[in-house]
């Protein structure tokens, strides 16, 4: 079958104000590029006339610059979610110009299939190949692909010839049913295959392909610091005194590792760390770090949903695909990021924090409690249901003025009954079996900075009583004085009467 050729911008035509838009991807990888683009260049032509036009954008997480970047600096997205991490959509999040909802990567497929968002109008998608019976193969990420092709009345495809055709094999498209009817997920370790290499669309629904030719377009993380290289060592350190106490099998266990320069630094760690056996990873992003521990034969295999390079190392990565197709599986999010699955395979959960409280709560999405950053991502999925759940992040930033250790985050993602481990450049607080006052002077103790240490441990002295002791009238005292004099150890407990 023969299916239309189109400009990006005649494709973009394709699209009204108002419409439920699904794109590809997950991080920059897989995402489209050159038809949201245009999209974004037609936005700015109608408002410049007085119209309307707004669309509301599902994704599988956050996208790229020409994507969520051009459409939010044309102020045309509606409704957004799952994931973002732009910094011209955050910042019309923050003042209201884009609704953004915030949720699980693994939930939102499943809640599009239930009815919950409406209609999905349109679904645009990266592809390496397009076949007659309507057949695509993807490209670097999966997101929610499956989900969206099935719901949507008119399916857009971006073919980018940067992507070789040998991508075929790489991906396990897997669709669960829906409730009443959903069985297990069968899978059993991290290079179980399930489903099949390419997904099925219907082709009456394909209105447009378009020609491409770009690499996602993700820089390399920056040079490791020290501050990360010891957060790396101290969760490296973590998990071998587990293997040494039996407490890990020693084989190890799967691993799940957030993004960020943080948990490179985590990864590369383990690749350095002797005691630590050849491993497994069933997680949803694989980064650079991963590919040179697969190339060390530290990590022998990876499931993941997006295969989020740089464009050096995606370069590498498919000019040399013989050597990664036994070693690589790239899964729809909902699978990728599933709690029944995450729960049987015991995944070690691996996360960034922006902050910790003393009690073991953690806040990832929002800055000193108001200002959205990027959102949840996967982190809930995994650390809900992981074998250990662990966090990290430096104890201090921007030269000390701010503590990631307070005495009550100012915003929950990750409540005290989800988190097992947090760690910082000072150390590791181990809160298992702990009560709240308990696991208070673990994380004071082990992980907030020296400069730090003194005023939480007053905090903790002005606890009106009960099991978690918190002062009410000082819990945010740290935002407050950083608000007001941009220096959190400038705290003064004596105007909340201490």
């Amino acid at each position: 079958m023969a299916f239309p050729i189109l400009t990006a911008q005649e494709a973009a035509e394709l699209i009204n104000h108002d419409d439920n838009v699904g794109f590809s991807g997950f991080t920059a990888s897989g995402s489209p590029k050159v038809v949201p683009e245009a999209l974004a260049a037609r936005a700015e032509k109608l408002h410049a006339e007085g119209k309307p036009f707004k669309i509301n954008i599902f994704t599988g997480a956050s996208t790229n610059r020409w994507a969520d970047g051009a459409l939010a600096n044309a102020n045309a997205i509606n409704r957004r979610t799952p994931y973002q991490n732009t910094p011209d959509l955050r910042k019309r999040i923050n003042c209201h110009d884009a609704h953004y909802f915030d949720l699980h990567l693994s939930e939102l497929a499943q809640k599009f299939r239930y009815g919950f968002y409406g209609d999905l109008d349109v679904a645009i998608l990266e592809v390496a190949e397009v076949m007659d019976n309507g057949e695509v193969v993807l490209g670097t990420g999966v997101g929610n692909v499956p989900t969206f092709v099935s719901r949507a009345k008119k399916v857009i495809l971006e073919l980018n010839e940067v992507l070789p055709k040998t991508l075929y094999g790489l991906h396990d498209i897997y669709l669960p049913l829906d409730p009443p009817h959903r069985r297990e997920i069968p899978i059993f370790k991290p290079s179980d295959r399930i489903g099949c290499p390419t997904v099925k669309i219907d082709p009456e629904k394909i209105v447009a392909v378009v020609h491409s030719k770009r690499y996602d377009g993700i820089k390399g993380f920056t040079a490791l610091d020290d501050t990360t290289l010891q957060i790396g060592a101290n969760v490296c350190g973590f998990l071998i005194s587990e293997l040494r106490a039996g407490r890990l099998p020693k084989s190890f266990l799967p691993i799940q590792s957030g993004v960020g320069n943080v948990a490179n630094a985590v990864l590369f760690g383990l690749g350095d760390a002797e005691e630590i056996p050849q491993f497994e990873m069933y997680t949803e992003v694989i980064q650079d770090a991963v590919i040179e521990l697969m190339k060390m034969g530290k990590c022998k295999f990876g499931s993941t949903c997006s295969l989020t390079l740089s464009d050096a190392t995606e370069a590498e990565v498919l000019g040399n695909l013989e050597f990664f197709r036994d070693k690589l599986v790239c899964r729809p999010a909902e699978i990728s990021n599933n709690p029944e699955v995450i729960r049987r395979l015991g995944v070690i959960a691996m996360n960034t924090a922006l902050e910790a409280d003393i009690f073991g709560n953690i806040n990832s999405t929002h800055v000193v409690g108001t200002k959205m950053m990027n959102g949840i991502g996967g982190s809930g999925d995994f650390t809900r249901n992981g074998y250990l759940s662990i966090f990290s992040c430096p104890s201090v930033t921007k030269g000390g003025v701010i503590s990631n250790i307070v005495p009550m985050v100012s915003h929950v993602d990750h409540s005290e009954h989800s988190v097992d481990i947090i760690v910082t450049e000072q150390g590791v607080a181990d809160l298992r079996g702990k009560d709240p006052v308990q696991r208070a002077y673990e994380i004071i103790n082990n992980c907030a900075h020296p400069a730090y240490r003194p005023l939480l441990l007053e905090y903790l002295k002005f606890g009106k009583g009960g099991q978690t002791p918190h002062s009410l009238e000082a819990a945010f005292a740290f935002h407050v004085a950083f608000k007001e004099s941009g220096d959190m150890s400038k705290v003064d407990w004596s105007r909340y009467g201490f």
